[in-house]
């Protein structure tokens, strides 16, 4: 029966790779402790929405890059960890380290930040030429993501970032709304299409990057997308 020194010094690695592997998982750990706690700051209006945006999407860029690490080096570290410790997602990652982080759970299913997964309104002070702005960059957003499906585009990787830029500008028609037509905003359809938008940026979120949708998703987002894309500019025309 082998015994324990309690004044040896516990070794966790035994080689460079290790040592990367485990600074690695280190990193992922402290990432989703960092979110956690930025959501938590967020929710008791700590920081602005100003701070908490930005930060929170260097948060989930950062950790994007950290998981894929993490995964690939577990995956082709050996064969002797267990199918136990076997980490395929950040779902296995959390398990196994017992972390109980329900509001960084969240944001990293969702993979926006809360100003766009919710509709935010400190944008309904808008000037002419930021409206005009907005309004042009989020119909080119349309634009450029309806021919990325016309042209075939299936890949997570292909379509994330763009749906993910067309969702937070039009995240901001109801507080653009507000101030055109009063505080109901573009209403009950803008918020309909937009949860549409949302629930499609979700569903892509938990793909792999090299995952791709098929043909009848591609159909149904597409027509989504135009849906959105018409309520606009009614919402638009109305203001």
């Amino acid at each position: 029966m082998a015994t324990i020194n309690p004044y040896e010094e516990a070794v966790l690695f035994q080689s460079n790779s290790e040592r990367e592997r485990y600074d690695n998982m280190s990193t992922l750990f402290s990432l989703i402790v960092s979110l956690d706690h930025l959501e938590r700051a967020y929710v008791k209006e700590s920081i602005s929405e100003n701070e908490y945006a930005p930060a929170c999407n260097r948060l989930l860029s950062q950790y994007k890059t950290i998981l894929k690490l993490v995964i690939d080096q577990n995956q082709f570290g050996g064969d002797s960890r267990s199918s136990e410790t076997t980490i395929n997602d950040v779902k296995d990652f959390m398990r196994i380290y017992k972390m109980e982080n329900p509001a960084a759970s969240h944001r990293l299913e969702v993979g926006v930040p809360a100003t766009i997964e919710h509709a935010s309104r400190s944008n309904s002070t808008q000037s002419a030429s930021e409206r005009a702005k907005w309004v042009a960059e989020t119909t080119q957003n349309f634009i450029t993501f309806m021919d990325a499906l016309k042209l075939k585009l299936r890949a997570k990787d292909q379509l994330h970032p763009l749906l993910g830029e067309l969702v937070r500008g039009y995240g901001r028609s109801d507080a653009v709304g507000a101030t055109s037509s009063g505080a109901g905003g573009f209403g009950n359809d803008a918020e309909e299409v937009r949860g549409k938008l949302l629930n499609w940026l979700i569903r892509l979120n938990q793909m792999k990057a090299s995952d791709e949708i098929d043909e009848d998703q591609a159909r149904q987002m597409l027509f989504d997308v135009e849906a959105a894309y018409n309520s606009f500019f009614r919402a638009l025309q109305d203001g």
